[in-house]
């Protein structure tokens, strides 16, 4: 299910909660809700919002984390084809056609990241053809002198460092929310919506509050869904960066 789907089930629930919350305290009578039970009900309720409260922080705090480090990954990856590319320049007129390799290499690996990496189904990792073939012939090079030397190395660095960025988005691109830890929390926040409207008597202010509030709590965890995905959804790290990451090469 996707991620606004998740939401609308959320809100569904909570608000029919607290629906639910003000039906049954029209239903009861004052002798069914003495103050000791108030009282429990509401000790309750907050430890119930207590622990809610904290893996809402919990959940937010470690999908930003994920968003943010996928945003950092995608940047080391335009990073080091840059660096490649400048230290191909600067080995001269022999590594022409391996820059021509580099700039055809970049499409797939954006193809790749943002489209298979972001499906909602596992897939075998696969190298991209125009990435190895760029690896077997920067190994092909014969330097002829310490600077040429000096620089392959460099390169071969660069490009282990973009191979192990690509298999970390790959090896992180599934990571998602456990399906019963999201599931229980979703049935907390209905809990509290529903003593919610235990007490307080059926009116319109009454249920627009509980609306107001239901859809913060879905907004919530839509944020946390979309931010878990950041190459699908509302929220996907822009591709353009990679996409122009280098200028046409002059013939």
């Amino acid at each position: 299910m996707t991620a606004l789907g998740i939401s609308l089930v959320t809100f569904a629930l909570v608000f029919g909660g607290g629906l639910l919350g003000m039906y049954l305290r029209n239903i009861l009578s004052e002798r069914h809700l003495p103050e000791d039970v108030k009282d429990i009900i509401k000790l309750s309720t907050g430890l119930i919002g207590t622990m809610a409260a904290l893996v809402l922080g919990l959940l937010i705090g470690s999908a930003k984390n994920t968003y943010d480090t996928k945003s950092t990954q995608t940047r080391q990856i335009a990073a080091n084809i840059i660096l490649i590319d400048l230290d191909l320049e600067r080995y001269g007129a022999s590594a022409h056609d391996l820059r021509k390799v580099l700039r055809s290499s970049v499409p797939p690996i954006v193809d790749r990241i943002w489209n298979k990496d972001a499906s909602t189904k596992a897939t075998p990792f696969a190298a991209v053809r125009e990435a190895a073939e760029f690896i077997k012939k920067v190994q092909a090079l014969q330097p002829t002198n310490d600077l040429e030397r000096a620089l392959k190395t460099q390169v071969e660095g660069a490009a282990g460092n973009l191979a192990q960025a690509r298999l970390s988005l790959f090896t992180e691109a599934h990571d998602a929310i456990p399906a019963p830890f999201l599931v229980t929390l979703i049935f907390w926040l209905a809990i509290i919506f529903a003593s919610f409207g235990l007490f307080v008597r059926h009116s319109q202010i009454a249920i627009i509050s509980i609306f107001i509030a239901g859809l913060s709590v879905a907004s919530a965890i839509f944020l946390i869904l979309e931010m878990g995905q950041p190459f699908s959804g509302l929220m996907r790290i822009s591709s353009e960066t990679l996409v122009h990451v280098l200028a046409p090469l002059a013939p």
